[in-house]
């Protein structure tokens, strides 16, 4: 871009938690138990899907990255990430990563887990959290 000058605006009555694009909608959550779908051009709430794991909600999601048909997202003030079927709202997997930052690798002014990202050309997928001092690659099954 020659500059940042902003090109628009949108305005929306709810918190930001996370964003992400599948390709032709950005879906959106507010630390709720829903995930909402947006067009990007217009910002127009298209459709909402409540978030459940074994018929549960799921709250307090956070940090959305769309992977291979999938949402994931960290669950705020834990070590777990959701993967979302985005079509029912079904939890398909929970990845617990408990202890990923080694206690000898704490300073004691780290957070939580809170940084998703995948590398679609490479198929690396990695995760940090709030003042963490590393970013993880991560290989999952």
């Amino acid at each position: 871009l020659a500059d940042f000058r902003p090109l628009g605006e949108f305005r929306y009555y709810t918190e930001g938690w996370g964003l992400t694009f599948d390709g032709e909608r950005l879906i959106m959550s507010d630390g709720s138990d829903r995930l909402v779908f947006r067009d990007p051009a217009s910002f127009r709430q298209l459709d909402t899907v409540a978030v459940r794991d074994q018929g549960r909600p799921v709250t307090h999601l956070n940090e959305l990255e769309y992977i291979d048909g999938e949402v994931w997202a960290n669950v705020w003030q834990t070590d777990d990430i959701v993967r979302i079927d985005p079509a029912s709202g079904e939890v398909k997997r929970r990845l617990k990563l408990t202890g990923l930052l080694a206690p000898e690798d704490r300073t004691g002014h780290e957070d939580v887990l809170n940084g998703i990202a995948f590398d679609i050309t490479a198929g690396r997928l990695f995760v940090t959290g709030k003042l963490y001092p590393f970013v993880y690659e991560l290989q999952v099954n």
